[in-house]
């Protein structure tokens, strides 16, 4: 990255969707488009782009100018129809059938975001969230004990895909006599575990339909039986207003958080282990106070946001810092863009446990589409840092696999959507526990 770094008025020539050369460290690409100005259209597909942090909290509260309907795509494939006049309402409502992913929440806007939100309210619960902690924290160890007499391991792989899927599956309910099943058809099998080791079980070549289909049946059972169990509770869930939603929407409710859960925690676990291992010093302070490790989580999430562009369509025309804004234009909020910027985070870019106000990043976004799982996420985070502080000494990146600590090799998603390492190996010295 160097490279670029070394030749920053070339940056904003490179397309921000297509351009891989932005994808191992996007930020001196934000800092370039920031320097001009916090709001910038890019040139190449015409997105209005985000980097300042009050720009951004000025986008995300105003769900009435902006829509979310283009939320998880942006510009591809973009809007359906050729806006016309200076508010294009009427246009998105005639046309919401026909963009990507039209029947979840996240590209819903009012008033049925927040029918589908207040479902989802209902079952994300403090009661629940604690106990789902207490599985977590069993399953933490557990994954640990598979790998923790190497000495090593593969954080993406050994742990944080199945924990964070596993986690989910518990929230929500799903047996533990189906969680194999769950592993092996959404990626994160035990080693050796293949589809064909799966009894009397017919796998779908779509992991999403197949998950779709598993949720429908859970949940016509537990309405025509109900047990004493959380699935009961998801079937039997109520909106507001006291209906009863229809099984495909329940079904939607639980694969979004499946889907949303899974990407946000791996990412986030990921991150956090990455700034352990490269930071002896800080890995030693958070063994000395671990009521820091909240704070740490917050910290991990502001530096590398799982999440890299967000999108929004402006309804009617406007304009944000005197930029000018048409009807029907596409505006990119950069969440890891914005939890660098200078004029809310002093010395953006580095890690700082006594950061006052690191808990106003915008990692899960803000608004009615922040992200309903971020609780869930910390717990996650933080347990997973816990356990594995107290189990391993000395935890380091492998320099086998990434290359020494002054000149690190990391993989990262190619994508322009999200933000997160394809993999990360650690080297640690196991330790003496009653586990």
């Amino acid at each position: 990255m160097s490279e670029l770094k070394d030749h920053t008025s070339e940056l904003t020539d490179l397309n921000y969707f297509t351009s891989q050369e932005l994808v191992p460290d996007p930020n001196p690409y934000f800092d370039e488009l920031r320097s001009q100005c916090p709001v910038v259209q890019e040139p190449h597909m015409g997105v209005y782009t985000i980097t300042g942090h009050a720009e951004a909290v000025s986008v995300y509260k105003d769900p009435e100018t902006y829509s979310s309907c283009l939320s998880p795509s942006g510009p591809f494939p973009g809007l359906p129809f050729t806006p016309e006049g200076d508010d294009i309402s009427e246009q998105i409502a005639a046309h919401r059938d026909e963009l990507p992913l039209h029947e979840h929440m996240i590209t819903m806007d009012p008033p049925d975001h927040a029918r589908a939100r207040g479902l989802l309210s209902r079952l994300l619960t403090p009661r629940r969230i604690q106990e789902n902690e207490e599985f977590m924290t069993g399953l933490a160890d557990q994954l640990i004990d598979d790998f923790i007499a190497n000495g090593s391991c593969e954080i993406m792989s050994d742990y944080a895909k199945p924990f964070s899927l596993l986690v989910i599956a518990d929230f929500l309910g799903v047996p533990e006599e189906d969680h194999e099943q769950f592993r092996v058809v959404l990626g994160a099998p035990r080693a050796g575990a293949r589809p064909g080791a799966l009894d009397n079980e017919i796998l779908s070549d779509n992991p999403l339909q197949w998950l779709d289909d598993k949720f429908t049946a859970y949940i016509e059972d537990r309405r025509r039986n109900p047990r004493n169990d959380v699935l009961t509770s998801l079937a039997q869930a109520k909106y507001k207003d006291g209906s009863t939603p229809e099984v495909f929407e329940v079904v939607r409710t639980a694969t979004f958080l499946f889907a949303a859960g899974q990407e946000t925690t791996t990412k986030l676990i990921s991150a956090g282990l990455r700034f352990i291992g490269e930071n002896p010093e800080l890995q030693q302070r958070l063994r000395e106070d671990p009521d820091s490790i909240p704070i740490f989580i917050e910290e991990s999430l502001r530096l590398e946001s799982p999440v890299k562009s967000d999108f929004r369509v402006a309804r009617h025309s406007t304009s944000i810092d005197d930029v000018p804004i048409p009807a029907g234009s596409i505006v990119m909020v950069c969440p890891g863009a914005v939890n660098r910027d200078p004029d809310h985070f002093p010395e953006p870019n580095e890690f700082d446990l006594d950061r006052t106000n690191v808990r106003e990043h915008l990692a899960f976004g803000r608004g009615i589409h922040s992200c309903p799982g971020g609780p869930l996420a910390r717990i996650e985070g933080r347990v997973t840092i816990e356990k594995f502080l107290a189990r391993m000494a000395d935890i380091r990146v492998s320099e086998e696999h990434h290359g020494p600590a002054d000149a690190r090799r990391y993989d990262y998603e190619p994508t322009y959507i999200l933000r997160g390492l394809t993999n990360l190996h650690l080297e640690f010295t196991p330790k003496a526990t009653d586990n």
